[in-house]
Parts: structure tokens; C-alpha cells; sequence
């Protein structure tokens, strides 16, 4: 605390923070960020340090309103940086080699769940019990018609809370906002956030804004004109989780971004046309690195799709780069996302001090999309009209009759709705 000379004589005028008494002295670090010393004059050092816990945080906000630092206007006490998975913060900017403009910004507490919400095995302590041990790591399912309906439910559900999201997209909002649409859509259908709290996440989507990959926390940054970011979001309901994900652009974005969106937007979609039974999985990853490279793009390697039902991530792993070495073939019955990840530049990440954020090793820009599938039986329809009448020859026959059955080999169920935003150009083109 300084007390002597100018500063101390000025504040005679002013009266204590707490106390309300004529205040002497100054806070030494409100007077070094030039804090207006109303709010930063004391009449003791007792009742300095009686104030501390609740007066250090003007000196955050301070520094958050400051060029190149966190920019929102509603940051309270326990706002922090995170750290070590979600289970450590701190109130410092950690020192990091950042390989872009983007920063990490201070998190808020986290979201609360009413108790007549179903919760997974990692809600309440951050750790996973069932899924890491599971033999379905290592086998694919095949559902039944009962999960399949669970899992088709569920689906729709995550695609209206992420549509939810959607239409909050605009510059100014922080990622913070998002989040809590997101929770509040999520427990309003009765469903329960999957990554809140999973393996210590601290939020209950992930937000992934500019050279962030995936896995981006949701923070008290404001989105910026000219910024993409993926909101990906994961549902828990019946016992069942249903996986999608999408890049939205922020006001007027760059040609290139929206080149890069777009062609990722592609990826998934051709990738997406090859599943049927019989075809092997690790087909997807050539699909979708031919149409990135064509388009002068990377694939990132680090992360992958994956099979998901009952579990959160089990088998198969669905890698989306070329050469892979995914194992087995597709089967009627079978979930799993595709979720590619594309990178303006090289496809290498880095890590993020919080140990969740993945960025792009050259600072460049990354978008991603992402849909829940379920293989389906497939009907062929052959005609030979050099006999009378018409003749069905039926390829794979062995359904439930509970099953739908397409000609295409693909039930995409997460697929967007006659009511989702218009968020992207190309699909009204």
C-alpha cells in the first residue's frame, strides 16, 4: 500500500472501499494500472487486506479490458485461466509460445445440473469408469433396434441444442455465452451435456475459434468480425450419446476462410456417401484427404472419429488422412462419427497450457464438421426387361423389419432440420 507524498495528501478527500471512513492510503497496483482511486482508497491496511479477496479482481477486469487482452465486460470473482486438464486454474496468463494471434481467455465456474437429470459415470468426480475398460473399445457393436431409436433420439436432440447455438453466433458474443446456451438447451430437452466434467472438461461444448482445432474452451473472449469458430456439442439421454459439430462464420470473413470451411463442410459430406456395409473403414480417411489436397489444404492426424452408442469414444477409430491403418469393414447396425479436421496450413497441432486445446502448429486457420451415422442394410433394384414383368434382385438381405432400410447404406442422424439457420452459402446456392 503507498501512503506518503501527493498520492496519500489526494486521498484524504476519498473515503474507504470498505469502511466508508477518510481514506489515507492507495492501492499500490490500482495506482499502476491508473485506476481511478475512488474505488481504490483505504483507511487502514486491515481493512486493505479485509478487501483483497474481492478487490483484486478490478485489477482483472483492467487488464482484460486493455488491446490484445480478454475483452469481456461481465467478468466476476472466480474467473480464471485454465490449467491442467480443468483441474487447476490461475488468475495469470500462462507463458506459452502461442503459434497465432488467438490467447486463452479467463473461464467462468461451472454450469450446474438439476438432480432429476440422468448423468454419466464421469459427472460428478471427472473420471470415466465404464468406457475405458469396455470391451467395446476393441470390438465394434452392432445395436439393437431399441438402442438404434435411442440413439436416433438423441441425435435430434443434439442437433436442435446445437442449432440453438447456432443462432447465437455473431460478433461480440463471448464463447462463454455459447456454452451456456448450449447447457441450458441440453438440460431443457433432458439431456445432460457429455463433456461436461469428462476426463475434468470443464464446459459442456467445445468451442474452437480461428487456429484452435478442436477441444477449445469456452472463455470470456468476444468472437471478432472476421472469426470462424466449430461449436461441437454432445448429448447424454437414455443412456445414449449422440456427436455433431459445425464451423459458423463471424461477420465478414476472409475469401480463404470461407474456403476452407466450405471445402471441410465437402469433406465430410463425400466421405459420408461411401458408408454402406462392406466398406472398409479406413476408405474414409482417402476420401477425404483426395478433396483437402485438391484444394491446396491439410488433414490433421492427431484426432480421429470414433464409435459412439453407450459410450462416449469406443471402436472403430475413423482416421481422416490417407494411409491409414484403420481396421475392418462397415456393418448394418454400426455408429460412429466422421469429424475432419482442416488445416489452412501444415497439419500439426500443438497443445495449449490447459492440456485440452489443440492448435495449429503454424498459427494458421483449422475448421471442422462432424455428424453421428448408423450403417444401414441396403436394397439394390436391378429391372431386366427382356422378361415380362419387373425382376427386384436384393443384395445383403437380413434386416429387422424394425430397422429402416435405405438405398444408400446411411442414416446420417444427426443430419440438420427443415428448421436449422441458414448458416451456410453453398446449401442455399
Amino acid at each position: 500500500m503507498s501512503g506518503g507524498g501527493s498520492d496519500a495528501a489526494e486521498a484524504t478527500s476519498l473515503s474507504c472501499v470498505r469502511c466508508g471512513k477518510p481514506a489515507h492510503l492507495q492501492c499500490p497496483k490500482c495506482m499502476e494500472l491508473k485506476l481511478p482511486r475512488e474505488g481504490a482508497a483505504f483507511c487502514t491496511q486491515d481493512c486493505f487486506k479485509g478487501s483483497w479477496s474481492s478487490h483484486k479482481s478490478v485489477h482483472l477486469k483492467a487488464k482484460l479490458s486493455t488491446p490484445g487482452a480478454p475483452n469481456s465486460d461481465s467478468l466476476n470473482e472466480g474467473w480464471k485461466y485454465c490449467l491442467r486438464k480443468g483441474q487447476g486454474r490461475t488468475s495469470k496468463l500462462p507463458h506459452f509460445d502461442w503459434t497465432g494471434a488467438l490467447r486463452p481467455y479467463p473461464i467462468s465456474n461451472n454450469h450446474t445440473v438439476p438432480n432429476h437429470i440422468d448423468l454419466p459415470d464421469w459427472a460428478l468426480d471427472g473420471i470415466p469408469k465404464i468406457e475405458p475398460n469396455s470391451d467395446l473399445q476393441h470390438v465394434v457393436e452392432i445395436k439393437t433396434p431399441e438402442q438404434i431409436e435411442k440413439m436416433r433420439e438423441t441425435c435430434r436432440i443434439a442437433r436442435e441444442v446445437l442449432d440453438a447455438a447456432a443462432r447465437v453466433v455473431r460478433p461480440g458474443v463471448t464463447t462463454d455465452e455459447i456454452d451456456r446456451v448450449v447447457h441450458e438447451a441440453t438440460i431443457a430437452y433432458g439431456g445432460y451435456p457429455s463433456p461436461l466434467n469428462y476426463h475434468f472438461f470443464p464446459k459442456s461444448c467445445c468451442t474452437s475459434v480461428n487456429e484452435i482445432i478442436c477441444h477449445g474452451i469456452p472463455d470470456a473472449r468476444k468472437l471478432e468480425d472476421g472469426d470462424i469458430v466449430n461449436i461441437d456439442v454432445t448429448v447424454y439421454y437414455k443412456g445414449v450419446h449422440g456427436d455433431l459439430n459445425e464451423t459458423y462464420f463471424v461477420g465478414n470473413v476472409d475469401e480463404a476462410s470461407r474456403q476452407l470451411v466450405q471445402c471441410t463442410y465437402e469433406c465430410l459430406d463425400k466421405a459420408i456417401s461411401i458408408v454402406k456395409p462392406g466398406v472398409r473403414f479406413r476408405e474414409i480417411g482417402e476420401v477425404i484427404n483426395r478433396h483437402a489436397i485438391m484444394s491446396g489444404l491439410s488433414v490433421v492426424k492427431s484426432y480421429c472419429g470414433h464409435g459412439i452408442g453407450e459410450l462416449f469414444h469406443c471402436a472403430p477409430n475413423i482416421p481422416h488422412y490417407s494411409r491409414n491403418k484403420a481396421v475392418g469393414v462397415m456393418k448394418a447396425g454400426q455408429t460412429f462419427t466422421i469429424e475432419p479436421m482442416i488445416n489452412a496450413g501444415v497439419w500439426r497441432d500443438r497443445m495449449w497450457p490447459d492440456g485440452w486445446t489443440a492448435v495449429t502448429a503454424d498459427g494458421k486457420r483449422s475448421a471442422q464438421f462432424e455428424h453421428t451415422l448408423l450403417v444401414m442394410h441396403v436394397i439394390s433394384f436391378l429391372c431386366d426387361i427382356s422378361i415380362a414383368g419387373v425382376v427386384y434382385f436384393f443384395n445383403n438381405i437380413y434386416f429387422n423389419l424394425n430397422m429402416q432400410v435405405t438405398d444408400t447404406g446411411v442414416e446420417v442422424l444427426t443430419a440438420r432440420l427443415p428448421s436449422s439457420p441458414e448458416m451456410f452459402p453453398w446449401l442455399d446456392a
